[in-house]
């Protein structure tokens, strides 16, 4: 005879039961956040008790849950980390699918500038996604097919920056030869980390990686005879195109409206930065495919599933995360230099470690290993918070919720795919 204690529950009571569990525990988390609150009244501080919140926070979780589980039962969804099938979000997991939409993206990217509606904000907030997924290309190396966690990945895009500043104000470097210098020592950086965290992995290589982001930070805002501390570096350099200013006037020669004799329009510089990191982020793009399918791609994604097999077949570790570490923070390089010249101003300030965070979030949420994905992440992630930043109370209330739902619902990311990159005897799908 079956134990009536070790009988399972019917599907609604188990619901039931899984809302109870889950309102007592947001109860017992809002207690000391939301139960008391110190009262300045004539008679002094005084301790009032507010329990009414909390049974409102129980009743919002316990109806939230329940109707998840509902909705389990009766649409038949499933919570679950996702299976290796065919369907996606948006676009499906083949090759043709992710080629089509990647094909559409970039077209709508390209015209974006020559929209009725497009203004100076949307192209702004353009330009602030395409950095956010150059950004997110990179570290998608180290994180999405080395599989080597690295939480302090903003420090590389604060050397890009701080490169591109200081050799343009004390060298009088022009933008087109500080950008690859700015990757070049980004990279070097990423080796200094590569080399001390060769033997960790997991948590303990991002903790290290943290460890570093700090380090570097501290640095800018205490060596202020050169980074200028606190205060930045101001009045940084501005790109030309081609050695035109995109000024009214010009100290020497032509400016960039009197060579093409047009007006002079302040948006004429907008849309060149536009169309700048779009064509970095594309480079990005192209180079990530290309270098996935040679041989240093596939030792890659062979140490992110298994770094033991990875050296019983002859592969160096050390190699390969070397080269994983320096490439992906040659990208942040690349992406710090044209942060800098956008701005035209950089601080320790716009480096914490909410920036790494963001980051991660995007390769995470995207897909760790998918282009398109990233591209969708960043345009969620940075783009919609962005024209909610009126709603300053409530906008990462509910940026914390998508994440939240996002997680339950595609575990592995929108778009994840742990395809191998090379198939022997495959056939595309028809």
């Amino acid at each position: 005879m079956a134990n009536p204690l070790t009988r399972p529950l019917p599907p609604f009571a188990a619901a039931l039961r899984d809302a109870a569990v889950a309102a007592g525990v947001a109860a017992l988390l809002a207690l000391p956040l939301l139960g008391f609150r110190l009262v300045d009244s004539a008679t002094g501080l005084t301790l009032d008790y507010r329990f009414v919140w909390i049974a409102y926070a129980a009743g919002v979780v316990f109806a939230g849950h329940l109707a998840i589980s509902l909705a389990q039962m009766l649409w038949g969804l499933r919570i679950r980390p996702q299976k290796a099938t065919r369907a996606s979000l948006f676009v499906g997991h083949t090759d043709r699918n992710q080629k089509i939409a990647g094909y559409v993206i970039i077209a709508i990217a390209l015209v974006l500038p020559f929209f009725p509606f497009a203004d100076r904000n949307l192209i702004d907030r353009g330009t602030l996604i395409l950095i956010y997924v150059m950004l997110g290309m990179g570290l998608n190396i180290t994180v999405g097919l080395a599989g080597l966690l690295d939480l302090g990945y903003v420090a590389f895009y604060a050397v890009g920056a701080y490169s591109y500043a200081l050799l343009a104000q004390n060298f009088g470097l022009s933008f087109w030869i500080c950008l690859p210098l700015a990757g070049i020592l980004a990279a070097f950086f990423g080796l200094m980390v590569g080399f001390p965290v060769l033997r960790l992995r997991g948590d303990y290589l991002a903790i290290v990686t943290l460890g570093f982001a700090q380090i570097v930070r501290i640095v800018l805002l205490n060596w202020a005879n050169v980074t200028g501390g606190p205060n930045g570096i101001a009045e940084i350099a501005r790109p030309s195109f081609f050695g035109l200013p995109m000024t009214p006037t010009a100290k020497s020669g032509e400016t960039f409206a009197q060579f093409f004799g047009i007006p002079f329009s302040p948006m004429h510089r907008v849309y060149f930065l536009y169309y700048l990191i779009l064509a970095l982020v594309l480079f990005a793009v192209l180079f990530s495919q290309r270098i996935r399918k040679l041989p240093l791609g596939r030792a890659w994604e062979a140490l992110r599933e298994d770094e033991f097999a990875c050296r019983s077949l002859g592969l160096n570790p050390t190699t390969i995360k070397l080269s994983a570490f320096a490439l992906g923070a040659s990208f942040a390089g690349l992406a710090g230099s044209f942060f800098a010249t956008r701005q035209g101003f950089i601080s320790p300030e716009s480096f914490t470690f909410i920036e790494s965070a963001i980051i991660l979030a995007i390769v995470v949420l995207g897909g760790m290993g998918s282009q398109i994905g990233i591209v969708l992440a960043a345009i969620i992630l940075v783009g919609l918070p962005e024209w909610f930043r009126d709603l300053a109370q409530y906008r990462m209330i509910a940026f914390g919720a998508a994440m939240v739902l996002i997680m339950m619902w595609r575990p592995h990311g929108l778009l994840a795919s742990r395809a191998p990159t090379i198939r022997l005897n495959h056939k595309p799908p028809p």
